[in-house]
């Protein structure tokens, strides 16, 4: 049955993308290009539409309230904070509703799953002196603000042909695998009918692209991404509650240094610039094709480093974690993500070699 709905998931999503197409272009809910945007016509939104609508499908193949699924209110309150933000993101799509509008989608989107479906970050095993962190009365807004944070996450890396749709189905496989490491069938089932809905679309979206996903996907698979890492990896170690981190590094990465571009040039975090990682990679000179296949090897490494951190034990997760850092931080520096003047490892590194 699970393989049905795999195949129903893909099947439906190739079906459906180019029927969407000429729906978005029927309404109205078109890209135009501007001095940001790297593509050079009108183009439809819409696309997370398709994934939605046949991720949904394959989910009712595997009838939510049997298993593997653990739960009858933890599908229901996927389901509907999910329909939430796609309806959100239609709304964005077509008329470019403000920022505090997709904001309050997202909010509402987040409290259905942590009211309705019970997702919480309620604490944390500390790996020394079996010791336990205990969030208490700031488990509900922390897992409210890092289920919205990856949401705009993945929405802020949606700006080349397949790179948002990619980058997801590379994390969403990664979860998948870890799930099925860690016995967790219902993340399993859901990011695998996700990860094949996705890749129905890529079919469509990949350069040079036919169809956009827009932010009704983008934000889609932005919440869907956030909630599973906190259904496969709440409520264990500081060490695991690492991974999720790590396995959505490039969203996040791009993220936070984004913030702090706009800091160090004092501009306001929310203001939309031409510098996120695939537009530093395309001024040294890459191909929009060569740009998205480096950022899904970069977001492949991610996943891998992801998976061998769960089984590490802790002072070699405390070393690869460290790796990781100082290898991002010289690869920030080098295409300058942060800022062309942003190179403080880069000069150290050159003051001790003198």
């Amino acid at each position: 049955m699970v393989y049905v709905s795999l195949a129903v998931a893909l099947v439906a999503s190739v079906v459906l993308t180019p029927i969407v197409r000429r729906l978005a272009f029927r309404i109205g809910a078109v890209d135009a290009p501007n001095y940001r945007k790297v593509h050079q016509k009108i183009m439809p939104r819409l696309g997370g539409l398709a994934i939605f609508i046949s991720f949904l499908m394959g989910l009712a193949i595997l009838r939510p309230a049997s298993p593997p699924f653990e739960s009858s209110l933890m599908p229901l309150s996927l389901v509907l904070g999910a329909t939430v933000i796609v309806i959100t993101g239609i709304l964005d799509d077509k008329y470019e509703i403000s920022a505090k509008a997709k904001m309050l989608g997202q909010f509402i989107a987040a409290s259905i799953v942590v009211f309705l479906g019970g997702v919480q970050i309620d604490f944390i095993n500390l790996p020394f002196d079996n010791g336990i962190l205990n969030f208490g009365f700031l488990s509900i807004p922390l897992t409210l603000l890092w289920i919205v944070g990856i949401t705009n996450a993945v929405n802020l890396i949606d700006g080349l042909d397949g790179l948002a749709a990619g980058v997801s189905t590379i994390a969403l496989i990664t979860l998948a695998t870890m799930a099925f490491i860690m016995g967790n069938g219902f993340v399993l089932a859901v990011a695998a009918i996700l990860a094949c809905s996705t890749i129905g679309f890529l079919f469509f979206n990949f350069h040079p692209a036919k169809i956009f996903m827009g932010d009704t996907g983008a934000l889609f698979l932005g919440f869907m991404i956030a909630v599973l890492s906190l259904l496969g990896f709440k409520n264990l170690t500081l060490v695991s509650f690492i991974i999720p981190v790590i396995l959505l590094g490039v969203p996040i990465s791009d993220t936070f240094f984004a913030i702090v571009r706009r800091v160090r040039n004092k501009q306001k975090w929310s203001d939309p610039d031409k510098s996120h990682l695939h537009h530093c990679l395309m001024k040294m000179g890459f191909s929009h094709r060569q740009t998205v296949l480096i950022i899904y090897g970069i977001a492949a490494m991610f996943g891998v480093a992801a998976i061998i951190f769960s089984m590490a034990k802790l002072w070699g997760a405390i070393l690869l974690i460290t790796v990781i850092l100082v290898a991002l931080e010289l690869f920030v520096e080098v295409i300058g993500l942060a800022g062309k003047n942003y190179r403080p490892l880069i000069n150290l590194v050159k003051m001790f070699s003198k």
